[in-house]
């Protein structure tokens, strides 16, 4: 079965000021790594006259990716995947640009300013979980279609597709730790008539 995991709810921007150097926190929810470079190269086209556009970006799939963009290694991209990785968080991008301001701000400096770009742009952006789903289909007689639609809410579960024919063919969306419970009551209060099968499983989103 999958398993939840954390992701942006939203894309989002933080920005600051250090020692006159503007930098620019960027969060992006993604799935793919295709997805992170047409993002990457749509930001360095907005922001052409930056100095870097540092990154990192996690996947479910367990990908891990971040560049320095050239800031001295180890300065910027890790610790933007460090800032990730703290948050558990996974099918993020992330992404830093800088405009220099003249002063150096030195390594601990850059990792400080860079892990606080993560931190305020994934705080703007909040947070949501992938939460797995059990998928059930049920087919029913219409007569005791109504009576199974008020059962529903107090079940736990959400009616997400009806199809009508010779009998109700009900698609329904249920949090696994809920399923066996629906599952019997829907059997009992049907007298047996009914019984739900268990079709497949799905990852949707909720906000924490």
């Amino acid at each position: 079965m999958a398993e939840s995991y954390i992701v942006p709810y939203q894309e989002a921007t933080y920005e600051f000021t250090e020692k006159h150097s503007r930098f620019i926190g960027h969060i992006f929810k993604i799935e793919t790594a295709e997805q992170a470079s047409e993002i990457l190269s749509r930001l360095r086209k907005k922001y052409w006259d930056a100095t870097h556009n540092v990154y990192a970006y996690v996947l479910s799939s367990g990908t891990e990716r971040f560049s320095d963009d050239g800031e001295p290694s180890g300065t910027s991209g890790m610790p933007t995947l460090t800032v990730l990785r703290g948050a558990k968080m996974q099918n993020v991008l992330c992404v830093t640009t800088r405009y220099f301001g003249g002063t150096l701000l030195g390594a601990g400096g850059l990792v400080r300013a860079y892990s606080q770009a993560a931190k305020g742009a994934l705080d703007a952006a909040g947070l949501a979980v992938m939460t797995p789903f059990k998928l059930l289909r049920v087919s029913c007689d219409y007569s005791f279609l109504q009576p199974l639609r008020y059962a529903l809410p107090n079940l736990s579960v959400t009616e997400t597709g009806c199809e009508y024919g010779a009998e109700v063919v009900l698609e329904l969306m249920v949090e696994p730790q809920f399923c066996d419970k629906a599952v019997q009551h829907i059997t009992d209060i049907s007298a047996g008539k009914v019984v739900p099968e268990i079709v497949g499983e799905k990852l949707l989103e909720k906000k924490l």
